[in-house]
Formats: C-alpha cells, structure tokens, sequence
C-alpha cells in the first residue's frame, strides 16, 4: 500500500504547503515522501531548514533520541495551526513504538493525537495538533 492524496489529506497535507521532515535515514519510505511532495507541489525541508513550515513529517523509531524532545524541536518552526505528523514503523517491524509512548510524548510537547493513518506497508502515521481552543 501506498499513501494517497485522500489518505495524506485526512494527515493535513495540501497544496501549496511548506513541510520540515525530521528523523530521515534510509530506511523510510520514499514513496510516502514523493507522495507528499507531490501534493504539496515541493520538497520536503530537512533538519536545518529555519523558515516557517505549515507542517512537520517525523520519522521515529524505538530507540532514537527522546521523542518528546524530537516533538518539541519539530514545533520550533512550525506556524500557528500547523501539524505534526509522527511516522512509527507498524506493529511487529523493527523499531516498532507503542501508541502510549507517542500519547505520552505529544502530552509533553503540548499536542494530542488525531489518529492513525494507514499511508504504508511498514510506518504508520499519526497527526498530532494541539488542543482545541488552545494557543501556543
């Protein structure tokens, strides 16, 4: 399976966006991420990028550095009602992270999750915003 615009629209992703993509290393997939440039109609930012984004892709996996911390670097840059959308490789592949760890970890940075969206084979994605009526 591969992510489709009706799967990366219910994420948050739209034309025109700029999206900051944390966490990258070889084992993502790449056609979730051409996916997403395609319906954003650019590249993805990577770490350093130091603008405004309207929205964050981060890939985490059991094991990498702390991802409350991560959460918390992500928002940095991010506008006023902007996303976060938290890729974790599925359950049974390596490197999987339990949902009350990723409960846990938006709790801390301030977001709440939005739900799990099926976009592919081995990651799962999870849009993090948050609080309704609340401002950062």
């Amino acid at each position: 399976m591969t992510a489709g615009a009706a799967s990366l629209g219910k994420l948050g992703f739209a034309k025109g966006q700029v999206i900051q993509e944390f966490g990258y290393d070889d084992d993502v997939d790449d056609e979730v991420r051409f996916a997403i440039e395609e319906v954003v109609g650019s590249e993805l930012e990577d770490e350093d990028f130091n603008e405004g984004a309207d929205g964050v892709l981060i890939w985490y996996r059991d094991g990498d550095e702390d991802l409350g911390d991560l959460l918390v670097d992500g928002l940095t840059n991010l506008f006023d009602q902007g996303f976060v959308v938290l890729m974790t490789p599925k359950a049974g592949r390596d490197g999987h992270v339990e949902p009350s760890e990723v409960e846990e970890a938006a709790s801390t940075a301030g977001l709440q999750t939005g739900g799990a969206v099926n976009v592919s084979a081995v990651w799962t994605a999870n849009r993090l915003m948050p609080p309704k009526g609340s401002r950062r």
